[in-house]
């Protein structure tokens, strides 16, 4: 039987996000939005509805419609010289969580090596591991400011590297893979015929970068054909709900054996959900759905910064330049770490404020210990009234501990 490790971050979701009156800052996804918001949304009021009802609801285009995979592609070709991304070279699943899963079962197994950046989603080295490839983890640094630094590559690399996983933006760093860096993980794969994953979910919600770097491009933008682009309307997007992602490659034979192993699982996605994303991504939706989006990561980043400066003497962090999430160690008296798990249960049911500990969900060994994951690009006022609700918890327990 393959043996497959505990999703640790999933686990903690299910077991505590459903707990009575919780504020959610655990939360990943940019606050949801609902079908009558994207209506509302829309900057062409002639424009077609999301859901033709008419439609007969059979299994639909196997491989996800002509408009939705082409409004992929565009979003795939953003400031980019390549040539066009062919609609064939994309194909939609159930989420980016299934693309993650079915481009690893698809190309790595037993004999194969894979280095995958950490820290970053667990599935992204659990999944290869778990299918009996060799995993080695790119460690990001914290004096990086949690960018790859591509001269480790060289002392990572085997003679059966088969892939090298990278996740831009990072999950649960908030960081960013810019454009230079990529050019070069590029440049490292090709000359060895490496295939590149990168799980680009959070992309395009580069809300916060240095006034002189600009949002880095798909890694599917780069003229190597052996990159594999997966993303998905989750997080970026806020609607989770549909359960849509895609996977794109230049490589159409990858393409084409990912979906012939797809026959096996789940032969196409809803018609429903693929009308409602491929509406979301038109053009007129598109454009102030990610100004809703941007603007709402940038408000409640500016008010968990000021909660990080005013509370620095009990919480540390490299501060998010993208995606939704954040990365901060929590210490007591003497700069010692909190036990991060039993310290989110305490916040937990002292305050109902939920957040993520990320040494079981991010870390191995004793990596990360006293760090959380927050969810910062909830609904404003979750945050507020969540990061005031922390406010006491820190002030009447460990900045009162710190003073004793």
């Amino acid at each position: 039987m393959v043996k497959i490790e505990p999703f640790e971050v999933e686990q903690w979701m299910d077991r505590l996000e459903t707990t009575p009156g919780a504020l959610n800052i655990a939360e990943t996804c940019a606050a949801s939005v609902s079908v009558d918001d994207l209506v509302r949304m829309c900057e062409d009021k002639d424009a077609p509805g999301p859901l033709s009802l008419s439609n007969k609801l059979t299994y639909g285009a196997i491989r996800g419609s002509e408009t939705l995979r082409q409004r992929v592609a565009v979003l795939l070709d953003r400031a980019s010289d390549a040539e066009p991304l062919p609609v064939e070279n994309v194909i939609v699943t159930q989420g980016a969580i299934a693309a993650n899963f079915l481009t690893f079962y698809t190309l790595v197994g037993p004999g194969d090596h894979v280095i995958c950046v950490y820290p970053t989603y667990q599935q992204l080295y659990a999944v290869p591991e778990s299918l009996g490839a060799e995993v080695s983890l790119w460690r990001l640094k914290e004096e990086n400011g949690y960018v790859p630094d591509v001269a480790e590559l060289e002392g990572l690399v085997r003679d059966n590297t088969k892939m090298i996983v990278i996740n831009n933006p990072n999950n649960p760093m908030g960081s960013t893979t810019p454009k230079p860096i990529l050019a070069q993980i590029v440049t490292f794969a090709r000359k060895r015929g490496i295939t590149i994953l990168s799980d680009e979910v959070y992309s395009p919600l580069y809300h916060s970068l240095p006034p002189n770097q600009d949002a880095p491009p798909s890694i599917l933008t780069f003229g190597y054909e052996k990159t594999v682009a997966t993303g998905s309307m989750s997080k970026a997007f806020a609607l989770a709900g549909i359960r849509t992602g895609w996977i794109a490659s230049r490589d159409k034979t990858i393409i084409d054996t990912v979906a012939a192993a797809r026959d096996y699982t789940t032969i196409s996605v809803s018609q429903l959900d693929d009308q409602v994303a491929g509406y979301a991504l038109s053009e007129p939706v598109l454009r102030p759905l990610l100004r809703r989006n941007l603007a709402l990561a940038r408000t409640n980043l500016g008010l968990l910064s000021a909660f990080m400066e005013r509370y620095a003497s009990v919480c540390s962090w490299v501060r998010p330049t993208a995606g939704t999430t954040a990365l901060v160690q929590f210490k007591r008296k003497d700069g010692v770490p909190v036990d991060d798990p039993s310290f989110v249960l305490d916040v937990l049911e002292k305050t109902k404020v939920l957040f993520m500990p990320a040494s079981p969900c991010f870390g191995l060994g004793r990596d990360f210990k006293g760090f959380v994951r927050l969810g910062y690009v909830c609904e404003t006022e979750v945050l507020v009234e969540g990061l005031e609700k922390l406010r006491g918890y820190l002030e009447e327990y460990l900045m009162a501990e710190a003073r004793n």
